[in-house]
């Protein structure tokens, strides 16, 4: 599994808006700045997030964004999964298994494991702990 930019980014920006969450809607050129992101890319990362109803926007001259949600109520596993789509280490173990030897496969529980560690680990942290500094060691 390889996070991408875009979903690095996206959990950058939810961390961003939950740190800055007292301060109401947020513009995203604020954002970038502090994140030093392009402001381009977080407008491509914006959609995903606001159909997702992850954030709440307002237009004009004090608009920006907020998260709907308190930040305990996001899940790293909730953001990546939105911008990543699946977090399956193998394409065997994703939502739709496309592999014909999964039912005698030696090597499918190791993957099933695996997926498994990495969505407990993931479901484990929310922006919360990301913001006071808790990144759920194991």
């Amino acid at each position: 599994m390889r996070i991408s930019t875009k979903g690095r980014y996206a959990l950058r920006m939810m961390l961003d808006l939950a740190e800055h969450q007292e301060d109401g809607y947020v513009s995203l050129g604020e954002i970038a700045v502090r994140q030093n992101i392009s402001k381009k890319y977080l407008e491509q990362i914006v959609p995903l997030l606001t159909h997702a109803d992850f954030l709440l926007t307002s237009r004009g001259f004090q608009g920006g964004y907020r998260l709907s949600k308190a930040a305990p109520d996001y899940t790293v596993k909730d953001i990546l999964r939105l911008t990543e789509g699946s977090l399956a280490p193998v394409a065997c173990v994703s939502d739709h298994p496309a592999c014909e030897r999964s039912a005698s496969c030696p090597t499918l529980p190791l993957w099933q494991g695996l997926n498994q560690v990495i969505d407990d680990y993931l479901s484990g942290i929310t922006l919360q702990d990301l913001a006071d500094g808790k990144t759920g060691q194991i």
